[in-house]
């Protein structure tokens, strides 16, 4: 079994000094199924809890912004740091607190908002004088790279840092890298795993699959996620409020049957689609029968997932020209494809998914030479 930090934190108490807080997730568990929270208690002074997106019990829904409140199980105050109008760290919670932990489970992929939470935490410690200990996870996807980079120009909170799509690194590493990188001088700290090796993707743990969010509901699902994430930023349903989130593509104008058969044609490896009729029960076409395909995994080591969206997204946009489209523009005149994108080429009728593979092939074996120095593995 691999060892993550939350399952060393009586080891490691001495890092936990003073007023302490917490970023959490019910993710944030150790390898005997107690929650972060409830350990850290038994071995330090713990104040406070800060909520990422989906709240410290997963509670809240993704995008919806929340408040401050309780944490009726621990009875502790919790700040939100996805609130309307700022993910940042509260100014109040940093006058209360002297170390600040971090402990919530990864999905691998850029668009995944956790990290950028914690590079903002890791910005304001830098800023106060705070210490931030992160207990690392390791990535599901192993420490493979996919994507293009994304440009300095698109930061948001879906893309924080220079990453691709898939970065192939811890949140400790990850950590490293934009400490080192922006500056930010933080007082880190990273519990590092024990028994973890480079090769190792989640098959390898030795633990069960803690729901990141209940929109990645089994590892298949984040292994999909970093190409079937992009489908967000277009009016297609990318499967949220059906069974299978991130593995069910489609929408109402969607020819099930054909459809399938067009994408298998693409030959896109370690994937396959059945057709599928579905109603979503939230989020887009909620209430509506949509066509589309169910994409399974049949062999994880030559899966491409970012190449296979890519291609799912010109596949759509090609065969159904009048009814597909991009989402309309924020009020930055940006198309929030091309925030989860990391560059503007999407919105180009005429874009090449070829093209942009072979643009990432080489920006991500760019960016894992720029991330050996930070690797912990």
């Amino acid at each position: 079994m691999v060892i993550f930090g939350a399952d060393r934190i009586e080891e490691m108490r001495q890092l936990f000094a003073g007023r302490v807080a917490l970023i959490t997730s019910p993710s944030g568990r150790t390898a005997d199924n107690c929650s972060t929270i409830d350990r850290l208690r038994e071995h330090c002074d713990l104040r406070l809890l800060l909520a990422p997106e989906h709240g410290v019990r997963g509670d809240k829904g993704a995008g919806e912004d929340f408040g401050n409140g309780i944490d009726d199980l621990s009875g502790l105050p919790m700040m939100s740091m996805y609130a309307k109008g700022s993910q940042r760290l509260p100014q109040e919670a940093l006058e209360q607190f002297d170390t600040l932990v971090y402990d919530i489970q990864d999905v691998g992929a850029r668009y995944y908002t956790y990290i950028s939470t914690l590079k903002n935490a890791m910005e304001a410690c830098g800023k106060q004088g705070k210490r931030l200990v992160v207990l690392d996870r390791a990535n599901p996807l192993g420490t493979g790279a996919e994507g293009t980079v994304m440009e300095d120009g698109l930061r948001s909170f879906v893309g924080c840092h220079s990453l691709p799509v898939r970065y192939g690194l811890t949140c400790g590493e990850f950590a490293r890298m934009v400490n080192a990188e922006e500056g930010y001088g933080c007082d880190l700290h990273v519990v590092p795993c024990k028994g973890l090796r480079r090769e190792m993707d989640y098959t390898h743990w030795g633990r069960v699959w803690v729901m990141p969010s209940l929109a990645v509901p089994r590892f298949e699902t984040a292994l999909l996620y970093p190409g079937t994430c992009l489908i967000e930023g277009t009016n297609c349903s990318e499967g949220r409020g059906t069974a299978d989130p991130f593995a069910i593509v489609g929408a109402p104008f969607v020819r099930a049957e054909d459809f399938a058969k067009k994408f298998n044609a693409l030959g896109c490896p370690g994937v396959t689609a059945t057709p599928i009729w579905f109603t979503p029960f939230y989020s887009k076409h909620a209430g509506t029968l949509c066509g589309g395909i169910h994409l399974h995994v049949t062999e994880k080591a030559t899966l491409r997932p970012v190449a296979m969206g890519l291609k799912l997204l010109k596949l759509l946009q090609e065969e159904y020209p009048e009814e597909f489209s991009l989402l309309p523009p924020g009020s930055d005149g940006i198309p929030f494809v091309s925030r989860l994108a990391g560059h503007r080429e999407l919105e180009r009728p005429d874009w090449s998914p070829d093209d942009l593979i072979a643009r990432g092939e080489r920006e991500s074996a760019a960016f894992q030479a720029r991330a050996e120095q930070y690797r912990l593995y």
